[in-house]
């Protein structure tokens, strides 16, 4: 959960917590005023006081879970060696455990076959949020001293999305498969260890 100081602010934080879970479950779509508010314990006519109008709320909703995948780059990534964080990194992204809670992480994979037809703001949102996790990635990539630090962050942010993506459509068996085969074939790609067993 986000922090803030003020009742308002908290109230506001528990408005865009909710509707970062509910878009990663049903989509952008999925989520009505009335049915977000009921869902934050919260009066419909209270949603006005904290946004313009839905697509208002749709944009900080964005926001709020690119936070959160901030919050899981700085995580594995800031002041842990490229490598170390690289794996640590690949290792929970592409896990059981995320893979199981899609209604929390990364909203790549839940909404990013949606976020063209959002609104302008959150597709903006959208946009530079995919923009700091691809920067966040090069610049461990570049640390390790690989060539196109850049270009490489892309493709491995691209499979990475794409492997949890594709891993929510299958079974658990075929989805542990699937996830395993692509954090091993990232890390080796990478130069990273691969964990044994």
């Amino acid at each position: 959960m986000s922090e803030a100081s003020t009742p308002k602010e908290r109230t506001r934080a528990r408005i865009l917590d909710e509707a970062a879970k509910a878009m990663r479950e049903k989509g952008a779509d999925g989520i009505g005023v009335a049915a977000l508010m009921k869902r934050a314990g919260l009066t419909h006519g209270g949603f006005y006081a904290h946004f313009e109008n839905r697509d208002d709320l749709v944009a900080h909703a964005v926001d709020r879970m690119f936070q959160d995948s901030d919050f899981v780059l700085k995580r594995h990534l800031a002041g842990n060696e490229a490598a170390k964080g690289l794996s640590e990194l690949i290792d929970y992204y592409l896990s059981e455990e995320t893979w199981k809670h899609t209604d929390r992480g990364c909203p790549l994979p839940s909404l990013g076959g949606e976020a063209s037809r959002m609104p302008t703001a959150a597709r903006q949102r959208f946009s530079d949020g995919i923009h700091a996790f691809r920067a966040a990635l090069a610049a461990s990539l570049a640390a390790l001293e690989l060539p196109n630090p850049e270009s490489l962050a892309a493709s491995v942010l691209a499979e990475m999305v794409g492997a949890m993506t594709l891993a929510r459509t299958l079974d658990e068996d075929a989805a542990r498969l699937a996830l395993g085969a692509s954090r091993d074939q990232l890390k080796r790609r990478i130069g990273l260890p691969i964990d044994a067993g």
